[in-house]
């Protein structure tokens, strides 16, 4: 099978990597905007690192052969391996750390979906060392920012809090709670509604899958449960948090206030969300992220605990969702010349304008004819891949230009 990628695997044309690159360095520009410094960790990390948080199970890492020392793994995403280096390789900063980054990262695919993709593309941030409503916020502008900057339609961020909706599942008992979360994770309501619940914890569970909506409306409905004094903090903070959105942005931003948005594991510790677009009768999730407050300290030394927020964008989602757009470039870059010696002897004269070109402007694009064909093909090949410009060069190094309509 040496013609063929392995089973999850693909290859990216030249067009496709150039649009790409276009939505990678769209968002590198906006961190940076946000005064955000990339950063680039290890392809390679301790299993022990990768599934330090509880997010990332072991089986979803695809596992090399044991070193040494232990078991490595191919990074499956990557705030656990920038939660690491700040802790242990940036513990001197000054804080807040505020990083981006743009990589690769790979995950085993359920049994369920062989073939599936295994090697994914992300750009993200990771907000450290900083708690509070004003870096929540800023998570949720610096998102915003990204998906109006690259043009995407009809986009919204759903936004939930995994304190506030742990809480109102303290009621369940321990042995119900995890199908309960399960069911709110995964959006299926009909094994929830079917659970064998006590008629008190059934509606309190059908209860929580239909907060969501305005924000303001679902808070107001969640205020007039009976919340112990934790849960009314986080209530008060969220509504501060969307006064700060709606009256600190320039643009408005939907937000959708959604407090079953609930992963499946104890990562995140306040406010979750996605970014997602619904357009030509398909739904996009473009990003997720959250805070986790309980992961810095698994990488310190001491155990030290210090808060986090961040997001990461699926560069295949965005990509996808722009394709019916015009917003992605069409065609790679343009050649600017194509330089062709009409003989051997032409050939020193050829490379030496070449070289000129680029040197005297560096931005130029020159392609240099490898011969062995008439100028009726060449010419042919330059209309084909878009070449602005033919340079003939003679034997006397004689130069004669022929732009291309």
């Amino acid at each position: 099978m040496i013609y063929q990628p392995p089973a999850g695997a693909r290859d990216l044309l030249p067009l496709e990597v150039v649009q790409k690159a276009w939505i990678n360095d769209l968002v590198q520009k906006v961190f940076q905007q946000f005064g955000y410094q990339r950063i680039v960790t290890s392809t390679l990390e301790w299993l022990d690192t990768l599934t330090a948080g509880g997010a990332i199970q072991p089986d979803m890492v695809i596992q090399l052969k044991d070193s040494y020392e232990g078991v490595l793994g191919l990074r499956p995403e990557l705030t656990a391996s920038i939660a690491r280096a700040a802790v242990t390789r940036m513990a001197g900063n000054i804080y807040p750390q505020r990083l981006c980054y743009r990589a690769n990262v790979f995950r085993t695919p359920p049994k369920s979906h062989y073939g599936s993709q295994i090697e994914h593309y992300q750009a993200g941030v990771e907000l450290l060392f900083a708690g509070g409503i004003i870096a929540d916020a800023e998570m949720i502008f610096l998102l915003a920012q990204c998906l109006d900057t690259l043009g995407i339609p009809d986009w919204q961020i759903l936004l939930g809090e995994a304190e506030l909706t742990r809480s109102l599942l303290a009621i369940f008992p321990e042995d119900i709670v995890k199908q309960v979360r399960s069911c709110l994770a995964d959006l299926d309501f009909v094994t929830l509604d079917s659970l064998n619940l006590e008629p008190e914890l059934r509606e309190r569970a059908l209860f929580i899958a239909t907060l969501r909506g305005s924000p303001k409306e679902v808070l107001a409905k969640v205020a007039t449960l009976d919340l112990d004094s934790s849960a009314r903090e986080i209530v008060d903070n969220l509504n501060a948090l969307i006064d700060l959105i709606e009256l600190g942005s320039s643009t408005p931003i939907k937000i959708t206030l959604d407090l079953s948005l609930l992963k499946t594991f104890d990562y995140y510790t306040g406010i979750v969300f996605e970014a997602i677009s619904l357009s030509q009768n398909q739904s996009f999730l473009l990003g997720q992220g959250g805070r986790y407050d309980q992961l810095l300290k698994l990488y310190d030394p001491q155990n030290k605990p210090a808060p986090g927020v961040g997001f990461s964008l699926n560069i295949e989602e965005i990509y996808t969702s722009l394709l019916s757009t015009r917003q992605l470039p069409q065609h790679p870059p343009e050649i600017d010349c194509l330089v062709v010696p009409l003989s051997q002897e032409a050939r020193i004269a050829a490379f030496k304008y070449a070289n000129k070109l680029r040197q005297d402007e560096p931005n130029t694009r020159v392609e240099m004819d490898l011969g062995d064909r008439d100028q009726k093909l060449v010419r042919d090949y330059a209309s084909h891949c878009r070449i602005k410009n033919i340079v003939w060069v003679g034997n006397d190094g004689a130069i004669k230009q022929e732009p291309l309509p």
